[in-house]
């Protein structure tokens, strides 16, 4: 278990803080339940990555949530570990019992929640934040004190809530965009008066329900929360949260933030999220698909024999992806023409283009792009006069 102190520095050494909470909302996707070795694997997973805080799970669950997160705040990791927690006393003990060095506590902060489903009324809510806030914080521990359904509160109350917390001595104040209905440019405008009425740090909790989760988080980067809160490959409750590969690699290549990740790190552990989530990497996944830097198309695959930057916005080694160029329906020459290059093979103008013919005919006949070898044997049957899909449609 870390020390205050040591969070503190831990936590200030970036300009952009990742609290990864893959195991505590990335578990609550519905059918989603990670082993506890699982559990483990992954926590190490992101450590290694160079994640700042690991928010490790809910602890007042108890049975094999308490122990999983108990047994990750005694692995030794790098990071510091975070139990999630209600504004409750009773779920902040839980948490000390694992021996996190940070927890998160949550409270309702939109009329909405506090009318229909706390039945409270405004200074209860801030009566709790306060009484929960200044229990964890004379207990050694460092705070993010969470606004649920934040985006949707009114701002003057909002701003009021934040203070409240910053009173009893929370740390930093968490967005939460808990249905996902934020709009990046409202977003920034709240973040913005959000820092200027309290001087609070902000962290960026934002869902994918509208497919703006990335977009609200680095929204809020831009207006100056410089804490992120994201899953691997952005899996979540309903249709889930800003993606850890996403809103760190935007951070770095288009805001030019120092973030602490390691980028060829996340690969491995993405796809062991995968595998024990049963989610699929899919091939157009930023950052991690297949098709990242797959290119088909003439005139795309010409730029990019020219120079790859034409077509590509970062450089595939980054991510530890590999470029390909792929033969297929929309295919131009010039591919071809380099493919079998690497063969000896020289294509004059009228080869070529009569071989991009058979190239075509025969991606649509197979319904898929062909491979380097099935391109050759195109060719030698082109030279023998031969074309196998001729009567294809």
């Amino acid at each position: 278990m870390k020390s205050y102190n040591e969070v503190k520095k831990l936590l200030s050494k970036d300009d952009v803080i990742v609290c990864d909470t893959t195991l505590r909302d990335g578990e609550q996707t519905a059918g989603i339940v990670f082993s506890n070795l699982e559990k483990y694997r992954i926590a190490q997973l992101l450590d290694d990555a160079g994640v700042q805080q690991i928010e490790s799970g809910i602890p007042t669950m108890g049975a094999d949530e308490k122990v999983a997160v108990k047994h990750i705040a005694h692995m030794g990791l790098n990071a510091s570990i975070l139990g999630w927690n209600r504004a409750d006393i009773h779920d902040i003990e839980t948490s000390i019992d694992c021996d996190v060095d940070s927890v998160a506590i949550s409270m309702s902060a939109s009329d909405i929640h506090i009318q229909h489903k706390l039945k409270k009324d405004r200074q209860w809510v801030l009566d709790k934040v306060t009484e929960a806030v200044e229990f964890a914080k004379e207990h050694g521990l460092y705070v993010s004190c969470n606004g649920e359904d934040a985006s949707r509160a009114d701002m003057d109350f909002l701003i009021q809530f934040v203070n409240t917390a910053k009173e009893a001595g929370a740390d930093r104040f968490r967005y939460c965009d808990t249905i996902g209905r934020e709009i990046p440019s409202n977003c920034y405008e709240r973040i913005r008066k959000i820092k200027e009425a309290t001087g609070m740090e902000v962290e960026m909790h934002t869902h994918n329900d509208f497919g703006m989760a990335t977009a609200n988080c680095i929204a809020g980067v831009q207006a100056g929360a410089r804490f992120l809160s994201t899953t691997v490959m952005g899996i979540g409750e309903r249709s889930g949260n800003a993606p850890l590969e996403e809103a760190v690699m935007t951070c770095q290549l288009l805001l030019d933030k120092k973030t602490g990740i390691e980028p060829l790190k996340l690969k491995t552990l993405a796809e062991f999220v995968s595998c024990a989530s049963g989610r699929v990497i899919t091939p157009g996944k930023p950052f991690l698909g297949s098709n990242c830097f797959a290119h088909e198309a003439g005139i795309h695959a010409d730029g990019i024999i020219k120079d790859a930057h034409n077509y590509e916005p970062y450089d595939p080694d980054i991510m530890g992806l590999e470029r390909k160029i792929v033969i297929g329906k929309h295919s131009g020459s010039h591919t071809l023409v380099n493919d079998l290059a690497k063969r000896g093979i020289t294509l004059d103008k009228e080869e070529s283009a009569t071989l991009l013919e058979m190239v075509r005919k025969a991606a649509v006949g197979l319904h898929r792009s062909i491979s380097s070898d099935e391109l050759y044997g195109l060719y030698k049957d082109m030279k023998s006069g031969q074309d196998p899909f001729e009567d294809s449609n």
